[in-house]
């Protein structure tokens, strides 16, 4: 065994650590191990085994977590390119990619040190702590920790403060005043989750119904049962445990299964009718799969297409090949009807990875993945990751998603990773999109992807009518600013008599958007934002969409003390109660991420739309993408052109795509549908090729303003941001980036900025940002490269200073 090991560890450092190996442990590339660094302990991966003496004495490894590689060789080459291509610490990028949390348990514990033995004594001397300035309650809870400790014994931070009630700073303010040594003795954990089961003995005596009955019950199912499921009989709760003390029944621990119930060694049959567009499609996969070479396959079709259909032959004959697949959605809310599907054509060969799992959940999937029990991967971003042997396909669902765009360390594009992971496999990776990226259309034009398209709807079905409303127009005739147009109240009248189903859409939450004060003109924004406060009405508060910040609703206004306070704009929740006035005997849902609290709460308002137990459903985009609801047959669409005036050279990207997807679901059943589009620029060209369903005619006059202006695709942007939660601070090292930037030769890049950020200040921080475009992705790299290493040597904390490649918002 090699004396020395490369950790990468995840810190926000762009290098990794050297350690000893001991003789009795034995690391392995791409296995996890345990060390010391710093004043605590941290997991990592081993990157490199050698026996080169490191330039300063080297610690030992704790432990290792694993006996064999948890990221294999394609993995732990992805993770390094994409720690190169996104300028991202490599054990941030492992730690992403490795959602086995759950199986290292954090843990601090305390000691008393000789200082703290000595004030602990002067303090039974005198009564108090000579030496502590704070207040009595402080000053004896301080007291209790040490007479806690007197022992000796280390005790974990969890037990002091659920049993002394001391704080993390109060325990902090003793460290520092050398009385308790604080010790990181965190440790590898068993992650496998259990759940009760009953199982049944020997039934002997007499027994009551309820007894009888549950008994019945278990035997029925073989003998045993998960207690979650014998309490849903309609039963006392003590019965069980009755029986268990007579001995009639055992309680006992089991390791839970987590899949899909379904037909366990053979695959149900596939019920799919392909129109020739699809098995064209399906024909070009499958011989693109079985070549057994890279290949990038942009899946070009209109809502209702039957997009999800060929994905999901395409994977079935993946799987009956003996080879693996994964499928990304961009959000949680999209898994849930996706996983139905494949739990029907896959059964107990999918596993599902997606945030709304708990880290049990999650650890369990992905082993279920690594051990092959599971050959078939859905999930969000991160289940570009799955750890797939054999790997044939990668199909990105709605491609052009900013979901898929990471917002935190490490900033990386699923999209585009899925595509460099295809690259690395030898596999195929399908983009599918009614509204493809520019970037993506224009590389499939330059012949980068092959171009497929589904221009039909399933079962031709018509597409939706689309009538545009000009709001201005509809002002002038009332004289009032309406929220929603006579027109679209008109058709959601007549569609509710015939009993036929609405959706209406409004992308903004809350109730009002904003709170301004008639007296001084000042609005009531969030103390750590630069952002307005949104009045939620149903839960009586004003909340940041941004950072969470709660206050109560204003009864004056906070600056000059006006009564004069006014509630402006609307959000879901208004067009909500303005909804439930117009029409009192419809029943109508909301769904938004104030209604959306668990994963639970979104299948259960779509699942009600579906059944037909609700009339009209207001959302915001959660509604817009890949839901099939066969009984709407209207969609009003209220206020979704407000992109258009944000400083984004992607708004009217956005606002075509947002159009045509929510758009798209009106008319998937038998009904033919229609559109109510409301608008204050019905002239703009983004509302105009929507409403035409015109994607063609978008991209080519959206292509002429990018090239005018040098943004994608045809030059590469990153966005710098420099953070600080002093503004002198801030200003200070974005001076002296943008002198650097001033001073630095770089020719073919264009640096824009320093400058504010749209949102100046944000989560207490003040920001300020440069953009970067260049025709040569190297160029830029290498550039983005030398300023970190100049912030660096400059003292600015690599923290603070944030590199986002092909950055999606510039915010």
């Amino acid at each position: 065994m090699p004396q020395f090991c490369d950790v990468a560890l995840p810190v926000p450092l762009d290098v990794v650590f050297t350690y000893r190996v001991p003789e009795d442990i034995q690391p392995v590339v791409g296995g996890r191990v345990l060390v010391p660094f710093r004043q605590q302990r941290l997991s990592g991966v081993v990157v490199e085994l050698h026996d080169r003496e490191p330039s300063v004495p080297g610690k030992n490894l704790i432990a290792t977590l694993d006996s064999q590689p948890v990221l294999d060789d394609q993995l732990m080459q992805l993770g390094k390119w994409i720690a190169d291509y996104y300028l991202a610490p490599l054990g941030e990028v492992f730690r992403s990619m490795l959602p086995l949390s759950a199986e290292f348990k954090r843990t601090i514990s305390y000691r008393i040190t000789e200082e703290g033995h000595e004030t602990l004594h002067a303090a039974g001397v005198s009564g108090s702590s000579a030496r502590s300035k704070k207040s009595p309650e402080d000053q004896l809870t301080e007291i209790s920790v040490l007479d806690y400790l007197a022992d000796g014994d280390s005790v974990q931070e969890a037990k002091l403060r659920s049993s002394l009630h001391a704080s993390k700073s109060q325990l902090a303010g003793m460290v520092r005043k050398k009385w308790i040594v604080r010790e990181d003795i965190s440790n590898v954990r068993d992650a496998e989750r259990f759940v009760k089961v009953a199982v049944l003995k020997n039934v002997e005596g007499k027994l009551n119904p309820n007894q009888q009955k549950l008994i019945e019950t278990l035997a029925a199912a073989g003998g045993k049962l998960p207690i979650e499921k014998l309490r849903d009989l309609d039963i006392p709760r003590t019965t069980l445990s009755g029986l268990a003390r007579r001995g009639l029944i055992a309680i006992v621990n089991e390791p839970a299964e987590f899949v899909f119930s379904g037909l366990k060694g053979r695959l149900p049959p596939l019920n799919f009718q392909f129109n020739a567009a699809q098995n064209s499609a399906l024909e070009k996969i499958q011989e693109s799969v079985d070549a057994a070479n890279f290949a990038g396959i942009l899946l070009h079709g209109i809502t209702g297409s039957g997009k999800t259909a060929v994905y999901l032959a395409a994977m079935r004959s993946v799987l009956e090949a003996g080879r693996s697949a994964i499928l990304l959605v961009p959000e949680i809310g999209l898994t849930p009807a996706m996983a139905a599907d494949l739990r029907d054509v896959f059964a107990d060969e999918v596993a599902i990875l997606h945030s709304a799992l708990s880290n049990k959940e999650r650890a369990e999937q992905w082993h279920r993945i690594k051990r092959g029990e599971a050959r078939m991967a859905v999930g969000t971003r991160s289940a570009v990751f799955a750890p797939v042997s054999n790997l044939a396909l990668i199909i990105v669902d709605e491609e052009q998603d900013s979901s898929y765009k990471q917002e935190e360390m490490p900033r990386y594009h699923a999209r585009d990773v899925a595509v460099m992971r295809a690259k690395m496999a030898d596999a195929t990776v399908v983009l599918g999109s009614a509204t493809p990226s520019l970037e993506s259309y224009f590389n499939a034009k330059k012949n980068k992807y092959s171009l497929l398209r589904l221009p039909d709807r399933v079962e031709q079905r018509p597409l939706p009518e689309v009538e545009i409303i000009d709001m201005r127009q509809e002002f002038q005739e009332t004289g009032n600013e309406q929220v929603i147009s006579r027109k679209l109240v008109a058709e959601i009248k007549d569609r509710l008599e015939r009993k036929e189903q609405v959706m209406v859409l409004l992308n903004r939450r809350g109730y009002s958007p904003v709170v301004l004060c008639r007296t001084c003109g000042k609005t009531l924004e969030c103390k750590n934002c630069a952002i307005s406060l949104t009045h939620h009405k149903r839960s009586h508060r004003m909340e940041c969409h941004y950072c969470g910040f709660i206050a109560p609703i204003p009864k004056a206004c906070v600056h000059c003390g006006s009564e004069y306070v006014y509630f402006l704009g609307t959000g879901s929740e208004k067009l909500e109660e303005l909804l439930h006035g117009m029409f009192p005997q419809a029943r109508i849902g909301r769904l938004d991420r104030d209604t959306v609290h668990r994963q639970q709460d979104f299948e259960r308002a779509l699942n009600a739309l579906n059944a037909g137990e609700l009339d009209l459903l207001v959302g915001t985009q959660m509604i817009a993408k890949g839901h099939d609801i066969h009984g709407v047959t209207l969609v009003g669409v209220v206020g979704a052109d407000t992109a258009l005036g944000m400083p984004d050279f992607r708004a009217a990207e956005r606002t075509f795509q947002l159009l045509t997807q929510v758009a798209g679901r009106a008319g998937r059943g038998g009904t033919p549908g229609k559109v109510v589009l409301q608008t204050y620029f019905p002239d703009h060209y983004a509302v105009q090729y929507a409403s035409q369903r015109d994607f063609i005619g978008f991209y080519e006059k959206e292509l002429r303003f990018r090239s005018w202006m040098h943004y994608p695709p045809y030059s590469a942007l990153a966005n710098v941001l420099v953070r600080s939660n002093k503004l002198d601070e801030a200003l200070q090292w974005s001076g002296q980036l943008g002198q650097w930037f001033d001073k630095t030769r770089h020719e073919g890049i264009r640096v824009l900025g320093p400058a504010a950020a749209p949102i100046v200040r944000l989560k207490q921080d003040y920001r300020y940002h440069f953009v970067l475009k260049s025709a040569s992705r190297g160029k830029l790299n290498t550039l983005l490269r030398a300023m970190l290493a100049y912030a660096a040597e400059q003292k600015i904390p690599r923290t603070q200073v944030i590199v986002d490649v092909d950055a999606i918002w510039l915010m």
